[in-house]
């Protein structure tokens, strides 16, 4: 009896020690569910106002709280991998070694597409112009002449230059006429103020502008974009962005890392939902699918 005694109460210390290390693992699990708890994700800041939206929307209607940190598409990708959050919004999905450096932690990437976005181009309005040619801004960029004075960027980093950079098949930007910040914000304010510039930022930050860029944006153009694919000169109308008629329109992600039912999925599951379908629309975005619209006849 004292042998059975004696192992039986080193089988409980084993289960006690055990239970104690995975409780550290799983103390944030159980304190999360897919409509509760804390969770932090990673957002390119150029999609900042649509996400702010529909966590507000979120956090009133569940008992959660989610904190964003914005950040340039470059410095996300590389928080993403090394875990500041495993929760990321981007304009396009990771790619093959991306989704490699996740794999080896036994984790699947989850990806949700929820809106298409696009960059707009603005031009300062006293120059009065409201078109633009595609061609004449990847020539620019490609280091070519052109009557372009200078392209405006929000950060060296940022998804728009990759876009464009990738648009225009170089590596990365030339050393003259360009011209970057931090934030779409101060795109906008340098573009109102400096004539013969062209700015490049994300459509959202104009279709739902902060208090402090409002004043600004009264001052620049959206200008209507031509390339070899369009017919004629496009407007980023929420219509155009739809159809991608518009050639500057890109598709957002969410992308779900956690490896739980976590707020991730939740999150995911309500922004591609009825509800998230319906602030993106009211956004000037355009969602992935159409909300359903309820009629009332009455005689």
């Amino acid at each position: 009896m004292k042998h059975y005694f004696k192992y039986g109460s080193m089988f409980v210390v084993v289960v006690a020690l055990i239970f104690s290390c995975n409780q550290k693992t799983t103390n944030k699990q159980d304190s999360e569910t897919i409509i509760s708890g804390k969770t932090t994700i990673l957002v390119d800041e150029s999609l900042l106002p649509i996400v702010e939206d529909q966590v507000s929307v979120f956090e009133n209607q569940y008992e959660a709280k989610i904190k964003l940190i914005p950040e340039s598409e470059k410095q996300l990708v590389m928080d993403f991998s090394k875990n500041k959050s495993k929760i990321a919004i981007l304009s396009r999905e990771l790619n093959s070694k991306e989704v490699a450096v996740f794999k080896q932690k036994k984790i699947v990437p989850r990806t949700t597409a929820f809106a298409i976005d696009a960059l707009a181009l603005i031009k300062n309005k006293k120059t009065n112009d409201t078109l633009i040619d595609l061609d004449v801004i990847i020539k620019f960029i490609k280091g070519d002449k052109s009557v372009i004075k200078g392209l405006v960027f929000d950060n060296p980093n940022s998804s728009s230059v990759r876009y464009l950079c990738e648009m225009a098949k170089v590596n990365s930007l030339p050393d003259n006429g360009m011209y970057s910040f931090n934030t779409n914000e101060e795109v906008i304010k340098y573009v109102s103020e400096n004539e013969g510039m062209i700015g490049i930022v994300g459509i959202n930050w104009l279709f739902q502008p902060s208090t402090v860029s409002k004043k600004y944006i009264e001052k620049v153009n959206i200008l209507s974009v031509k390339s070899s694919d369009t017919d004629g000169f496009v407007y980023p109308s929420q219509e155009n962005i739809a159809t991608r008629k518009y050639p500057l329109a890109r598709v957002l992600y969410i992308i779900n890392c956690q490896g739980y039912e976590g707020l991730g999925m939740g999150f995911a599951s309500f922004i591609a939902g009825e509800i998230g379908q319906r602030i993106v629309l009211t956004s000037g975005l355009a969602p992935m699918r159409e909300p359903s619209h309820n009629i009332r006849i009455k005689n």
